[in-house]
């Protein structure tokens, strides 16, 4: 069963980013990556630095297999600029070096090259 959740109210306007990855196919590895997401054993540092590029709320579903990641940011937030900047702070290619050996890509690979940017096609609202 699904939880509900509540969700974050901001003063101004933002924008979303909805990015894609693959893990490799095997349960046990899926399993430690959840794990290495979790309140209980993620990077402290890691995700200080996300907010401190300028990124509001981050959040990651999976199934299978497949990530599906949601990126809420304010409406000024240049991605190129923060995921530079991101690239560059203690711990972060370290980190990039741990998750990568769960993911379909190259141990070197950057997370702006891991992630797959998606293009919505679809909106409920007017």
């Amino acid at each position: 069963m699904i939880k509900g959740y509540v969700q974050q109210e901001y003063k101004g306007k933002v924008k979303r980013y909805c990015q894609t990855m693959e893990l490799k196919g095997d349960d046990e590895l899926i399993k430690k990556y959840i794990e290495a997401h979790s309140r209980e054993q993620h990077w402290r540092d890691i995700r200080e630095g996300i907010r401190s590029v300028g990124i509001l709320e981050m959040e990651i579903y999976h199934l299978e297999n497949r990530l599906f990641m949601i990126v809420e940011v304010p409406e000024d937030f240049n991605w190129d600029e923060a995921m530079a900047r991101l690239s560059t702070l203690p711990r972060q290619q370290e980190w990039e070096q741990y998750v990568s050996q769960f993911q379909q890509c190259s141990a070197t690979a950057t997370s702006s090259e891991k992630w797959k940017m998606m293009e919505r096609i679809f909106y409920l609202y007017p």
